[in-house]
């Protein structure tokens, strides 16, 4: 059985540590939109434990949600799995978020007023 623990983005390149019960590190794949990444590296950390880098090339990074699956080549399990989020797409949603929230806040304020007046 294997587990895998993502660590960090930083610099362009997603990692995250695998870890497996009997030892041999799987060669790996991360595919995005069904092309496979380039440049993975896979390195033992301890025992059982191996880091994985993935280099996010450059043409992934677009507006929107950019997907990664992470697959055993010779089994195809998939490992993991991360996004990357990106562009105008991500305003938008974080200003119908907060658009929301406030609304919701409204609501919550009117009713509270309205309850202090009511038991007062």
């Amino acid at each position: 059985m294997a587990t895998f623990t993502k660590t960090r983005l930083s610099a362009g390149v997603w990692q995250g540590v695998l870890t497996l019960a009997d030892g041999e590190a799987p060669e790996i794949d991360v595919m995005h939109l069904e092309t496979p990444v380039q440049g993975i590296t896979v390195k033992p950390l301890y025992e059982n434990d191996y880091l994985v880098s993935v280099p996010i090339p450059p043409q992934a990074l677009n507006d929107g949600v950019q997907s990664f699956v992470v697959q055993a080549v010779k089994t195809g399990e998939t490992l993991a799995s991360f996004a990357i989020i990106a562009g105008s797409a991500l305003d938008e949603d974080l200003r119908a978020e907060i658009d929301l929230l406030r609304a919701e806040l409204d609501l919550l304020k009117r009713a509270f007023r309205r309850h202090c007046v009511e038991t007062a």
